[in-house]
């Protein structure tokens, strides 16, 4: 059997799904919405006020909007990047780590940090994705043996003691 390629063959390549912008963007920025919300009640909690559980939303509720304005951007230009180049890979993720990070630095009103806080954000996503979307580093699915096997010392195999004669 040959692997040449023959022109009259077709190849067999992962076609791209576009993914719904809009959709996609505020799906993420509603869940960064509630990761701002439980920040938002972690400050609120932790700061010393007389407003009670109202400061929840007047003193921080602008981290609430952050979080939210922040996942959204990223969504959303990770979604753009990827239906325009029609490929999903770190680049896309590239592309919106910066976009989040600089739109962080902007929140701060100073462009050297927009510039920082897009390399650090983009490099992050995008070592992120490239090593697999994964904190544990190999997507295999293992057994419970398997698992096992691999966590406890194996013996490593000594050739047999000679006899002394």
């Amino acid at each position: 059997m040959s692997t040449t390629n023959v022109p009259d063959q077709p190849v067999d390549t992962p076609s791209f799904e576009t993914r719904p912008t809009l959709q996609y963007a505020a799906t993420v920025g509603m869940q960064a919405a509630l990761v701002g919300a439980f920040v938002s009640s972690v400050q609120n909690a932790l700061g010393s006020h007389s407003k009670g559980a109202t400061g929840f939303l007047s003193r921080s509720g602008g981290t609430i909007g952050f979080f939210a304005a922040m996942g959204a951007t990223f969504a959303a230009t990770e979604s753009v990047v990827a239906n325009q180049r029609e490929k999903q890979d770190a680049l896309n993720g590239v592309a919106g780590g910066c976009a989040a990070g600089f739109l962080a630095g902007i929140r701060a009103r100073s462009l050297p940090i927009a510039v920082a806080s897009c390399a650090v954000i983009g490099a992050a996503v995008g070592t992120f994705d490239y090593a697999g979307q994964s904190l544990r580093g190999d997507k295999e699915t293992l057994s419970f043996e398997e698992k096992r096997k691999r966590f406890f010392k194996q013996n490593p195999s000594s050739p047999p003691l000679s006899s002394p004669q």
